[in-house]
């Protein structure tokens, strides 16, 4: 679950990015990410972890300085030692905004996982700080974080790889680079499971704005699939065949693209 909201503040925007996101050309996915964290007196901590590459956090300072941030701080954590430090923490209770990068969602949930650091980004988001993750860093705003899968159409028995995520949304269950890597099949998948979850596949350069309201805003070049399994008459996952096909009767699908609107709440999309 999230963690709960403090008496007198209003819980921080929870955006997930399907991977991708433009970084020079009009990157208006983390311009609006900047902008709701204070602009020019904006400070961002960033989390590398899911990324092996040694540039990345310093990549993203550099990106997140030329949109004009007064302070960007990379918190290289690199082991479980490293996500229980009293400093990074006390960086984190400094920011407005918390930025964690792709690479492996796997690393970035086995390191960070019930540390001092991943406490602090909870309570934090529901203090008010903002938080945004480009494709495993979206992964993981799930409470079930898809790890892997089977790519296609069809969904199946086998067909999902689940993992526990940060759990800043229990009602998500988030997939990213979802149209380029044919990704419809893990994510029906995963919601065939349970039909309180919902779906939501989003595609590179696409991010969800969600809102403390818990209503999203689609921004970015593409689009976001919602997968609305609340009305379902039949999933065949409980009495499959292993490996095989699954039998979902009475989805809803939405495809939403930028300015879309979406109430997680009441599950319908809004037209305005």
């Amino acid at each position: 679950m999230p963690s709960p909201n403090i008496h007198g503040t209003q819980r921080g925007y929870v955006i997930p990015i399907g991977g991708a996101e433009e970084k020079v050309n009009n990157p208006k996915i983390l311009q609006r990410f900047v902008d709701l964290c204070g602009g020019s007196k904006a400070v961002i901590s960033i989390i590398p972890t899911a990324s092996q590459l040694e540039d990345t956090g310093e990549r993203y300072e550099e990106i997140f300085y030329d949109l004009g941030v007064a302070k960007a701080v990379a918190l290289p954590i690199s082991d479980r030692e490293d996500a229980n430090r009293k400093d990074y923490v006390e960086q984190l209770e400094r920011s407005h905004g918390i930025f964690v990068t792709g690479g492996n969602q796997l690393r970035l949930s086995t390191i960070l996982g019930g540390t001092e650091v991943a406490k602090a980004i909870r309570q934090l988001n529901a203090m008010g700080v903002h938080y945004a993750g480009t494709s495993a860093g979206a992964a993981i705003v799930s409470q079930h974080m898809i790890t892997g899968g089977s790519m296609g159409v069809v969904p199946t028995e086998d067909g999902v790889n689940l993992a526990p995520g940060l759990g800043l949304n229990n009602t998500l269950v988030i997939d990213q680079h979802f149209n380029e890597r044919n990704r419809l099949a893990r994510l029906l998948s995963a919601v065939s499971y349970n039909p309180f979850l919902i779906g939501l596949g989003l595609d590179e350069d696409t991010a969800a704005f969600i809102g403390p309201d818990n209503i999203f805003t689609v921004e970015g070049s593409g689009a976001i699939t919602v997968i609305d399994p609340s009305k379902v008459k039949h999933s065949s996952m409980a009495e499959a065949d292993p490996g095989a096909a699954l039998t979902l009767v009475n989805i809803k699908m939405h495809f939403l693209a930028a300015g879309g609107r979406f109430d997680i709440e009441s599950r319908e999309a809004i037209l305005d």
